[in-house]
């Protein structure tokens, strides 16, 4: 049986972590092992968790998180059907079963009162948007492009058609969306291809000559502009927390985080990072990073360095909806080598909070929680500790 959880970013589209995780040799196994025990030691120890069980499982079924939900796509009959979950409850009988379209793939999140359900072709890209009414699933609206989520508000554009990062870069235009209709309310033409931010509220764009623009979501009103240096250009570069804007970029040979203000785009600092792979994430209003040496973050309207934690290296983030308030969840290896850690990095730095059986796998966020795999024909919910 084959079962697949998608593991969203924060705007819903399957990409999850864009890079493969590192192995983990036999010597990382020992350092993991001593650097849980120096974690836990003089600590309380990790608890273990009570799950709740989910539903059971279709063959091929696809498991989403969206809000509230916990999302069960079975393709097999003909139409699919989408059955809507409480993700605090999972045990439960679904609040609602529809119909629809068949598709390769599907992504979604949500808008105030609104699901936005993506259906994907077979490279992963987003085909149709159909908005549904997250009380009951019946749909309200439908468009033939992908159509974001910038808090209650909705952006459509159409994404660069590609098989290696599908999602990654948007061209055409940008229209804002009723959220009650479907209709265009705004547009505003993109002259190449860009990176879209949608934001609660706003919609960040960044053109391929680095102008960026800040824009009203509701009805397009540009709130600011300003030009950034040539960059590697992302879904996750530039990063937005509150009112700064954090851009990776070359500088002099080498690499630098460089801060600006929003909506002016006003320069307000830079400082070096070591050159490499490099994840940046927003985490509890800080910047979070992970490279080679370990996990660490910076304040982004100053870029002063709040704190670092060499051994979170080898924490793999656990992927789902992101919210620039709230922590992240990581996981990482028990002592015995075969449980899984959870751990929190946020404005405090890292805790270590709760731990899972051996044989739980391919975790993601929904709700307060963990929906995992656990082997069986049902998906299982971890309920974790808030921040």
């Amino acid at each position: 049986m084959s079962v697949l959880i998608e593991l969203g970013d924060d705007r819903g589209a399957p990409l999850e972590e864009r890079r493969p995780p590192p192995q983990v040799s036999r010597r990382w196994r020992v350092a993991a092992l001593v650097a849980a025990c120096v974690l836990l030691g003089g600590a309380a120890p990790a608890a273990p968790l009570t799950p709740q069980p989910g539903p059971a499982l279709p063959a091929r079924a696809t498991v989403l998180g969206a809000g509230p939900l916990l999302l069960v796509v079975d393709p097999e009959p003909n139409p699919p059907t989408l059955s809507a979950y409480d993700s605090a409850a999972p045990d439960g009988p679904p609040r609602w079963r529809v119909t629809v379209p068949p598709a390769a793939g599907w992504s979604a999140e949500v808008a105030g009162d609104l699901l936005l359900l993506v259906e994907r072709d077979q490279a992963l890209g987003a085909r149709v948007t159909t908005a549904r009414s997250l009380r009951t699933g019946q749909p309200v609206w439908r468009r033939p492009e992908r159509v974001y989520a910038a808090g209650n508000e909705a952006v459509a554009v159409s994404e660069v058609r590609s098989a290696s990062e599908p999602g990654r870069r948007v061209e055409g235009t940008v229209h804002g969306v009723d959220p009650a209709t479907g209709v265009t309310r705004w547009s505003v033409p993109l002259p190449s291809t860009a990176v879209l931010r949608a934001l609660p509220g706003r919609v960040l764009l960044v053109q391929d000559d680095g102008l960026a623009r800040l824009l009203d979501a509701r009805d397009g009103t540009e709130h600011g502009r300003g030009q950034l240096p040539p960059a590697d250009y992302g879904p996750d570069n530039p990063q937005v927390v509150g009112a700064h804007l954090v851009l990776r970029h070359p500088s002099g040979g080498a690499m630098a985080l460089t801060g600006y203000d929003l909506p002016g785009l006003a320069r307000r600092w830079q400082v070096p990072v070591q050159p490499g792979e490099l994840i940046l994430r927003p985490c509890q209003g800080l910047i979070c990073g992970q490279d080679e040496q370990g996990r660490w973050a910076i304040d982004p309207g100053t870029g002063v360095r709040v704190w670092t934690w060499p051994a979170g290296a080898r924490w793999r983030t656990v992927a789902g909806p992101r919210a620039a308030a709230e922590p992240l969840v990581v996981l990482g290896m028990a002592a015995d080598g075969r449980r899984s850690l959870i751990a929190t990095v946020g404005r405090d730095g890292h805790r270590v909070s709760a731990v899972l059986p051996a044989g739980v796998t391919d975790c993601r966020r929904v709700g307060a929680g963990l929906i995992c795999r656990d082997g069986t024909a049902r998906v299982t919910f971890w309920p974790i500790e808030g921040p």
